[in-house]
């Protein structure tokens, strides 16, 4: 009877209806399992990579491909090695590499944007906006040289004006018609007024503590007392637009050495630096080494004070100066002034009558004039008179510089270096007159003096060329140019081929 009932225990047809209750009940247990995966993956997140009771009921999911986006491919060690290097070892590679290639190293990826962007010192702001929201910071955080004059010049879109600026002079191009004329190109309301200029240079003096250069348009002295105090490093600045007003603000630049003052220029603006704001500059940077002073409306106390205040002044540059008469004498308060530039001058000095005795400089080395206007004879022998030291006298594309006012420059007798071009009023005898009396000259430099012939050297003025060290003669170009078309041949093949027996007809394409 018991053994019985262990047949009957494990008869066929149990183990039959068991199998069946298992297949029915299987669609169930496979949903209470998948439940549980689900109700595991949000309590666990991590352990997703562990392996679950599910994986022997369902297949294994299919693996997954990497991205082959840009990103992606940057990240990742073996396709972007540098990734492996530090931001330290990265920009010194950078650093080293050519300004030529610098540019391109901006699109390689958003690493070595910004890495480069640290490595940017000097940048030229063409948008405003781009200074007062902070953007030019964040993408350049390391500038010690900013440009803002081309960001403070605003004009309409539609007005077809155009500008531009170089080292000294500011140019318009106007490519529709304009009203009001000559006067209307450049006023006050094609620039920022002085109050958004000034907002962004507080924004500029709290980002930029390190500022070492920096150029700017129409700003008030609030503005610049703001860099003055925020910036102690700085050694350069530009303003465009200034006043006397403007010039209480520079004074607290202590350490400020190279200034470009830019007052009254024809046709674009009016502005006036007098002898008052010449001699609060020369109160207030008395570390200055090289001074520029153009469309300035001084004087004698303003050169004055300059010279005895500013005793590491070495280089002064006065462009198309508007100075009182007599200003001239003043120069011989300066110690030691070794440079002395004029350009674009329409004067020297308007002053008549000058005294042998009335001050020299003599501390002066270097003598400079370019296209200025040289017709008043008393004025260019003062200067000579004044500057008689100078070992380097340069005359560039001056206007009448005739033999007479050539020979003024006899009172120099320590000239070393003599340096000509575009003076076409000078003749070979009004040059020889001169030269033949500096018996120091060592180096002669004429470039495109037409009056100056080759064949009007005589005898004495080519004794004159041999002991000389360095020479660079061409005083005529169109001699030069047809000198060297002779020995290439060129002029004659044209002449041969085109002969009164050829006819035009002939020729191909006719």
């Amino acid at each position: 009877m018991e053994w019985k009932r262990k047949t009957m225990a494990f008869s066929p047809e149990k183990e039959n209806r068991d199998s069946n209750w298992f297949k029915t009940k299987k669609k169930a247990l496979n949903h209470v399992l998948s439940t549980i995966r689900i109700h595991s993956k949000q309590t666990h997140p991590l352990k997703e990579t562990q392996p679950t009771p599910t994986t022997l009921y369902s297949p294994p999911p299919p693996p997954q491909t990497p991205k082959t986006t840009q990103d992606s491919t940057l990240t990742n060690p073996a396709s972007d090695r540098t990734s492996l290097l530090s931001d330290e070892i990265l920009l010194r590679i950078l650093s080293k590499l050519p300004k030529s290639q610098s540019s391109a190293n901006f699109l390689v990826s958003k690493r070595w944007l910004n890495l480069q962007g640290r490595l940017v010192r000097s940048v030229k702001l063409l948008d405003w906006e781009f200074l007062v929201s902070g953007r030019v910071f964040f993408r350049f955080p390391n500038l010690v040289h900013v440009d803002l004059v081309d960001g403070c010049s605003i004009s309409p879109r539609d007005s077809g004006v155009f500008c531009t600026r170089s080292r000294k002079t500011v140019s318009f191009h106007a490519v529709s018609n304009l009203d009001g004329g000559k006067d209307s190109i450049f006023t006050e309301k094609s620039v920022l007024n002085a109050d958004e200029v000034d907002k962004g240079l507080r924004v500029l003096a709290s980002k930029c503590p390190n500022l070492t250069k920096l150029a700017v348009a129409n700003c008030s002295e609030m503005g610049l007392l703001s860099v003055a105090e925020e910036c102690p490093t700085l050694q350069e600045l530009e303003l465009l637009m200034c006043n006397d007003r403007v010039l209480r603000g520079i004074a607290a630049c202590l350490n400020l050495q190279i200034l470009r003052l830019n007052g009254a220029e024809d046709g674009l603006h009016e502005s006036l630096v007098s002898d008052v704001g010449l001699t609060i500059l020369a109160q207030g940077c008395k570390r200055l080494v090289k001074l520029e002073l153009s469309g300035c409306k001084g004087g004698y106390e303003g050169i004055k004070a300059i010279g005895q205040c500013c005793l590491m002044l070495e280089e002064l540059t006065l462009c198309n100066h508007r100075m009182e008469d007599g200003w001239l004498s003043a120069l011989s308060y300066f110690e030691n002034l070794k440079t002395l530039i004029f350009v674009s001058c329409m004067r020297i000095d308007g002053g008549d009558e000058f005294d042998e005795d009335f001050g020299s400089c003599p501390s002066v080395e270097r003598l400079h004039l370019e296209k200025c206007q040289l017709r008043d004879k008393t004025s260019l022998r003062a200067l000579f008179l004044v500057c008689c030291n100078v070992r380097k006298l340069v005359i560039q594309n001056c206007w009448g510089l005739n033999d007479d006012m050539f020979g003024t420059s006899s009172a120099l007798r320590k000239v070393r270096f003599l340096g000509l071009e575009g003076c076409s009023m000078l003749t070979t005898l009004g040059l020889e007159s001169v030269i033949i009396y500096w018996n120091d000259l060592e180096s002669l430099k004429v470039y495109s003096c037409n009056k100056i012939k080759d064949g009007e050297v005589n005898p004495a003025l080519s004794s004159v060329f041999s002991a000389l060290k360095d020479l660079k003669w061409k005083p005529d170009r169109k001699s030069a140019v047809s000198n060297y078309l002779e020995g290439i041949g060129m002029g004659k093949r044209g002449s041969k081929f085109f002969k009164k027996s050829h006819d035009w007809k002939s020729l191909p394409g006719s």
